[in-house]
């Protein structure tokens, strides 16, 4: 097993692409703490699952996060992954929504990371993985916090690879295209009153569009690429940003 004796937190990781992570990691012999929202039985089958930790720490909050990672103690992995969306014009707004996501889209990578660093450093190995999206590469309409927010976390990951190159420690960022997840199905209603289109439009008309595959990625897919940048051969690789979009970025 590549993991075996290494600890994991994989940050949004009770459903999606966290929870693809996380069992992925796990598979290689991992030890992961799960973080994320959800049903109290479905979490707990997990740990079962995974035999992994679960830490419930609201990442909104600055002091929950620090909380977290004083119990969770050293990790040598971090994936932050969790993430939320809203879809509203730009004039329309909601102040509110443009906070939430700033603070959990890329203010909790910044304090996870902050705390987690020194003991990575202090080990001489480590890895930070940032799930990013293909909006921080490009940009869809009605998505400025989203799209600012994945912006900031490319520039957020570039900026540590470069402090942390010679430690051990490197930080990569993954950029998926659309992925079924609820995160995705979640945004389906917003994006049909934001165009007035049906469901069927949104999907193949604004999602799979944009994916010249017109495939969408697969949670598993994502969790096969954390792996590989967790691996030894992968320790000249960090400062970069994975795309993993069906080719949307390509054009």
């Amino acid at each position: 097993m590549l993991l075996k004796g290494k600890r994991a937190l994989v940050t949004g990781s009770t459903s999606g692409i966290g929870l693809a992570v996380a069992r992925a990691l796990h598979a290689e012999g991992a030890a992961v703490i799960l973080n994320g929202l959800g049903n109290e039985d479905e979490i707990a089958q997990l740990q079962v699952e995974l035999a992994a930790d679960f830490n419930g720490a609201n990442l909104l909050d600055p002091s929950a996060i620090e909380t977290m990672m004083t119990e969770i103690g050293a990790i040598d992995i971090l994936v932050n992954n969790a993430g939320m969306q809203y879809v509203s014009p730009v004039e329309d707004f909601p102040t509110d929504k443009w906070d939430a996501i700033m603070a959990l889209n890329l203010s909790a990578p910044f304090h996870t990371t902050r705390l987690a660093v020194p003991a990575m450093k202090e080990k001489g190995w480590g890895r930070i993985i940032n799930t990013a999206s293909a909006h921080s590469l490009t940009a869809s309409p009605f998505k400025s916090a989203y799209n600012a927010s994945k912006h900031g976390i490319a520039g957020f990951t570039k900026t540590i690879a470069l402090e942390l190159a010679q430690t051990g420690v490197t930080a990569n960022c993954i950029s998926p295209g659309y992925v079924w997840t609820p995160l995705i199905e979640g945004q389906i209603p917003d994006t049909m009153a934001a165009r007035g289109l049906s469901r069927d439009e949104v999907i193949n008309d604004v999602l799979l569009a944009k994916q010249p595959t017109k495939k969408f990625v697969q949670p598993d897919e994502i969790g096969a690429l954390a792996v590989f940048l967790c691996r030894e051969e992968a320790g000249n690789v960090t400062g970069a940003n994975w795309s993993i979009d069906g080719g949307w970025t390509a054009g």
